[in-house]
């Protein structure tokens, strides 16, 4: 039988593999390719079908006990260890592995632990099997190179130092060899993030990448299942079903639920609260802190003024509520001048909703490939908690642009990155994105069109008294602080307070009446604080924020009645953007 039709022959695959190794294993099977990067979530637990039920073994068991688990040799490789046989619990294999590998590095105390003499062994025993006449002797052989990112990191081509190079050559060689394409060798590079890897082996057209996911609801059902003893049968007393647990559980890796019902063990069993705490605690730690869960306070009851926004989102939420999120805009700009209450307005969408909000938090980093790497983790997550909001305040600063230079690209990629997952329709309200900006003219056209951040907010300051003794009361009731206004007079100038400065206001009023020993705010503590409070005097960046947001607003009955008679009066929105374009420049000028 010929090595093709050999591995053709081999594409009889168990039930139970996970989706990622069938992709890998028609890969091979197909020819196209036998040097493969496995990335993503790499550092998890993999469900196995055994002869004693279900096990979770780690990738490098899975890679060696059941994947290529018939052929001769597999072998380990990482940088702190050197060349391990990968044999698994099969005494018989592991021994007839050390004979062979004996007869090629001598006595294995006497093996190498530098990664360039491993290789060249490595190398040497490829073309030995490669001249090998006899099908039947010639021995099939896989090997893992555990933490890749260390042996091929990425850099400049001219600045990559030469064993760095001879490494990727060497790669590169065995992944394009014809030779050895035809016969049964295959090459697993691990890292957890594909930026971690010199760029001259991702972009090979000889070299794969296969994306090792966070585990479905399938694989957490058979590990919950498989520690059924941890979780407490307790009825009545908030503590969570298996059931509960398993559908509550997307976006953790499995050992990180693995650590949860080891606390369930501890406490028998896991309340809701319990598990919020431990869920957000295991995901952020997941990220590497660079998200962070909101837990909202308020529901979008809470918002004055933004009637039509409100409205919108109020409607949006229910939407996803009732199963169809196919309606659902992929995200959305909130855009205003400052104090207007865009993240206030975001975390009360998300309490409305009831789904987990997260705000995602400076993930950029000084080494090259990091940023890159940082955000993929941080992607690689969100894809699998969904449904859930993510805010990104300051979004105009936060994702920078593709055109950005003076850091070798690292924006560009950055943007390209969230671009693509924004505008992925497949999490089409499984993602919602939500961008906070007081400049969205400096914002990227690329993220504000339709199918990304597809509906535009515009928020402004109140403009009428009983809107903004409605603020007062509301962001009393937000701080916890009683307030009667009705003997208070407000004149024009308090008119032109933002939802910030009205906060300032009540804070400042609790502040006077501790001092004077009262728990108690009174109308004199606010008349004072009122009186003393003395706005921004940044009228014309407050002015130009507005326009911006404005021009950027896709629906019209989002605007006051002013803004609307402005954009349909003949002209009206080029004067705007004439007007914008002036004010810009004097701003940039001061």
């Amino acid at each position: 039988m010929a090595d093709s039709e050999l591995k053709a022959s081999n594409l009889d695959l168990p039930d139970w593999y996970p989706d990622w190794a069938r992709q890998l294993a028609e890969l091979y099977f197909s020819g196209n390719s036998c040097f493969f990067i496995l990335h993503g979530n790499v550092n998890d637990l993999i469900p196995c079908e055994g002869k004693d039920g279900t096990v979770f073994v780690g990738l490098g068991s899975f890679l060696g006990e059941y994947l290529f688990g018939r052929w001769e040799i597999v072998l380990q490789h990482n940088l702190s260890k050197g060349l391990q046989a990968l044999a698994g619990q099969d005494a018989e294999r592991h021994q007839e592995m050390m004979r062979e590998l004996t007869g090629l590095f001598g006595h294995f105390r006497n093996w190498s632990r530098q990664p360039d003499d491993i290789l060249l062994t490595l190398d040497q025993m490829i073309e030995r099997y490669l001249v090998e006449a006899d099908p039947e002797k010639r021995k099939r052989l896989a090997v893992v190179f555990d933490y890749g990112q260390y042996l091929v990191p990425p850099g400049d081509p001219a600045q990559t130092s030469g064993t760095i190079a001879a490494r990727i050559v060497r790669f590169l060689d065995w992944a394009r060899n014809p030779y050895i394409r035809r016969v049964n060798m295959a090459f697993c590079l691990v890292c957890e993030n594909l930026s971690e890897v010199n760029d001259r082996l991702v972009q090979s057209p000889y070299v794969a990448t296969v994306d090792v996911p966070m585990p479905d609801e399938s694989a957490r059902r058979r590990f919950v299942e498989t520690k059924a003893d941890s979780i407490g049968d307790s009825k009545g007393d908030d503590k969570l079903t298996s059931l509960q647990l398993i559908t509550n559980s997307n976006g953790l890796s499995l050992l990180s639920l693995e650590q949860l019902l080891s606390q369930a063990a501890r406490t028998k069993g896991v309340s809701s609260r319990q598990f919020r705490h431990l869920k957000k605690t295991a995901i952020e730690r997941q990220c590497g802190g660079f998200l962070e869960f909101v837990e909202p306070k308020h529901t979008l009851d809470l918002v004055v003024g933004h009637e039509a926004g409100c409205r919108r989102l109020r409607q949006d939420a229910q939407l996803i509520s009732q199963g169809n999120s196919d309606a659902a805009p992929m995200g959305y700009l909130i855009c205003g001048p400052v104090g207007t209450g865009k993240t206030f307005l975001a975390e009360c969408y998300a309490g409305s909703i009831g789904i987990p909000c997260v705000k995602l938090k400076n993930f950029r980093s000084k080494y090259v490939g990091e940023s890159e790497g940082n955000l993929q983790r941080v992607l690689t997550v969100l894809r699998s908690l969904g449904p859930v909001i993510v805010i990104i305040d300051e979004a105009d600063a936060a994702l920078g642009d593709r055109n950005q230079g003076g850091d070798s690209g690292t924006s560009g990629r950055v943007f390209s990155m969230i671009a693509q997952q924004m505008g992925d329709t497949r999490y089409r309200g499984r993602i919602m994105w939500m961008l906070l900006t007081c400049r969205p003219d400096l914002l990227p056209i690329d993220l504000k069109r339709q199918g990304r951040a597809e509906v535009h907010i515009p928020l402004f300051y109140p403009d009428n008294e009983p809107e903004i003794r409605k603020m007062f009361k509301v962001m009393g009731r937000k701080n916890d602080v009683a307030i009667d206004l009705d003997n208070i007079t407000l004149d024009a100038r308090h008119q032109e307070l933002s939802g910030a400065d009205i906060e300032s206001v009540v804070l400042t009023a609790r502040r006077i009446a501790l001092v004077d020993g009262r728990k108690t705010v009174t109308k004199e503590d606010i008349e004072k604080s009122l009186g003393e409070f003395i706005p921004s005097a940044q009228g014309l960046e407050k002015d130009m924020q507005e326009i911006a947001a404005v021009l950027e607003c896709t629906q019209m009955d989002f605007l006051n009645a002013e803004w609307r008679e402005v954009l349909e009066s003949e002209g009206g929105r080029s004067q705007l953007q004439q007007q914008l374009t002036k004010m810009r420049r004097l701003v940039e000028q001061l």
